[in-house]
């Protein structure tokens, strides 16, 4: 099954798939794809789980933007919608045409824009409060704002995501520690599920034994 989340208000569309994540991804292996990933991630990622066929949930990130993925992402979509496994794809400036072509494939597809003249970010006081402190290394306030998000109720699964997207967004602008980032946070479900920790506690270790650091990152630490 398809799910599709759009828009230029991002913090609304992450919690709202951050939000039909926490409802379906317990116990179950999350895979995130984005444009920082290559099409050949994407094609392994949509062709299933493999031969013991354990169950998982898709993400695609802002594939769309890289050429190659988005004919990749387009072909595949007839089959993604009939899976048993659930894809969710997030965009948030698709063009008419891709927006359009996503959605006929999609269940009940959710559009979350700014109003015009507000397409601003409001960081302060949110979840994306968390994308600024990773870019500035800042593990105090990574460390604050994830327990406000907890207490908040934020699903740890729409934490993760706003943690990677601001890693890829340091990748794509050019920080060294950009890609660093973006492949430990992308392993770090998969980790989480290995070894049995639930990803709100491996989110947890890593961000206070990783951020702003030059030692290797993730819940293998001891």
């Amino acid at each position: 099954m398809l799910y599709f989340y759009s828009g230029t208000d991002r913090e609304k569309a992450r919690t709202a798939m951050g939000a039909a994540l926490k409802s379906v991804a317990k116990s179950t292996e999350i895979i995130r794809i984005s444009d920082a990933n290559t099409a050949a991630d994407l094609r392994s990622a949509i062709a299933g789980g493999g031969m013991f066929g354990d169950k998982r949930v898709v993400i695609l990130d802002g594939v769309s933007a890289n050429e190659e993925m988005h004919d990749v992402l387009f072909a595949a979509l007839p089959q993604m919608s009939k899976s048993k496994e659930l894809f969710f794809v997030l965009e948030e400036k698709p063009d008419a045409a891709t927006r359009k072509h996503i959605e006929k494939y999609a269940e009940d597809p959710k559009r979350f824009d700014l109003p015009a003249g507000r397409q601003v970010r409001r960081e302060n006081g949110t979840i994306f409060a968390l994308a600024n402190a990773l870019r500035r290394g800042d593990k105090k306030a990574l460390w604050v704002g994830y327990q406000r998000a907890l207490l908040r109720d934020e699903a740890p699964e729409a934490i993760h995501g706003v943690l990677f997207w601001g890693a890829k967004d340091m990748l794509l602008r050019g920080n060294a520690r950009g890609g660093k980032l973006v492949a430990e946070l992308a392993a770090l479900p998969h980790e989480a599920r290995r070894k049995g920790f639930a990803l709100e506690y491996a989110l947890e270790r890593y961000i206070l034994g990783a951020v702003g650091t030059e030692r290797s990152a993730g819940i293998n630490k001891t």
